[in-house]
């Protein structure tokens, strides 16, 4: 087991500190991996030689763009193999929750660029350290709850198969962005909020495999387990790329607050710390990138969307995380079956994430999972 914590670094914001200045920070909350939604070259110098591991990103609107190798050869070239060895680039996410746009021309040029990347990354002889993968919503599942029922939305099998082909080719993980807030948002009066934040709390059982979950997210991860496992892909690694809680939200974002993130983000990272899997998975690392490292004040949307951040712009901490001690999370039991588990009533969970950094576009959810 090697969990380690990721962070992603967005910049939609005209008031962060210097890339320099950011180096401190991103070691002080224990981080060894950063995820950008872009290739900026001032991150990527300032974080030479400093063993954090990074993953690029390129946005939708190169999608069309990076069908074409020669233009991904030329980008690959700028922005990755220049900052190699120095920075520590592993991967390059295209894409940023493509399929759940319901944007045709985007969803068609999305394995296209991908594969595109990939062969520029084979001829510049980069293709065994540098992996190729996008990011999707978890909105393209159709079921979520019980996890065991964990399912891709029909409409978008055929495309999921030939990125998961993909995956399995070469070797790259499938990266997910999971929001238990959109959840317990959605509905705060069916959702139990210790559920949410890894408090301790009597958690649920899953009927069919009896496995006990006492955390929403780790429910969320093993249904996209068991729906890639239902398309043939039972060992592709499930990275969550994006998760988090704001501390801030309008009136109607209901468990927007400090307090509460805190709680989710302090928890979390010392869930990750305690080297344990989901129920399902108890022996794969987590791999997981909270979203985000700075309150970003230029992002469009509700309140929520500028306080994701576990830092102001000035570098001091939104609230405390917390993380000096391990003990009273939930998450770290992962025992099968019991009394101390129940089912829950249907709780309809909208599965969305926040704007993403990369174009600041809203996502677009289809309709609602059911949990339970």
């Amino acid at each position: 087991m090697a969990n380690s914590m990721g962070i992603n670094y967005g910049q939609i914001a005209d008031n962060l500190p210097s890339p320099e200045d950011v180096v401190p920070i991103v070691k002080s909350i224990g981080a060894t991996k950063v995820k950008l939604y872009d290739a900026d070259p001032k991150v990527l110098k300032a974080f030479a030689n400093t063993g954090v591991e990074f993953i690029v990103g390129l946005g939708n609107e190169y999608l069309d763009k990076m069908r074409d190798t020669a233009k991904a050869q030329a980008w690959v070239k700028q922005n990755v193999q220049s900052h190699l060895p120095a920075t520590k680039i592993t991967c390059i996410f295209v894409g940023n929750e493509v399929l759940t746009f319901n944007d045709t021309s985007l969803s068609n040029s999305l394995l296209p660029a991908m594969q595109s990347v990939h062969t520029a990354l084979v001829n510049l002889g980069l293709d065994k350290q540098v992996t190729v993968t996008t990011a999707h919503s978890l909105s393209i599942l159709e079921t979520s709850y019980p996890p065991s029922s964990g399912a891709f939305r029909e409409d978008l099998v055929d495309c999921l198969s030939e990125t998961l082909s993909f995956h399995q080719k070469t070797g790259s993980p499938f990266l997910i962005n999971a929001y238990p807030f959109f959840a317990y948002k959605g509905n705060p009066k069916q959702v139990p909020l210790d559920f949410v934040l890894f408090q301790p709390n009597q958690g649920v059982i899953d009927p069919a495999t009896n496995l006990h979950y006492d955390n929403m997210l780790y429910a969320q991860i093993d249904a996209v387990y068991n729906a890639l496992a239902s398309l043939g892909y039972k060992k592709l690694p499930v990275h969550i790329s994006e998760t988090g809680w704001p501390s801030k939200g309008d009136e109607d974002e209901v468990g927007a607050t400090a307090d509460n993130a805190k709680k989710y983000n302090g928890n979390l990272i010392k869930l990750m710390s305690k080297k344990t899997g989901t129920p399902m998975r108890p022996n794969s690392d987590l791999n997981i990138y909270v979203f985000a490292l700075f309150n970003e004040n230029m992002k469009p949307g509700p309140t929520s969307e500028r306080n994701y951040g576990l830092f102001k712009p000035d570098g001091t901490p939104a609230y405390s995380l917390g993380i000096s001690s391990t003990s009273n999370v939930a998450g770290s039991n992962t025992t099968t079956g019991g009394t101390n588990g129940k089912p829950l009533s249907p709780i309809p969970t909208p599965p969305s994430t926040p704007t993403s950094s990369s174009t600041g576009y809203l996502s677009i959810s289809p309709a609602t999972v059911s949990f339970w």
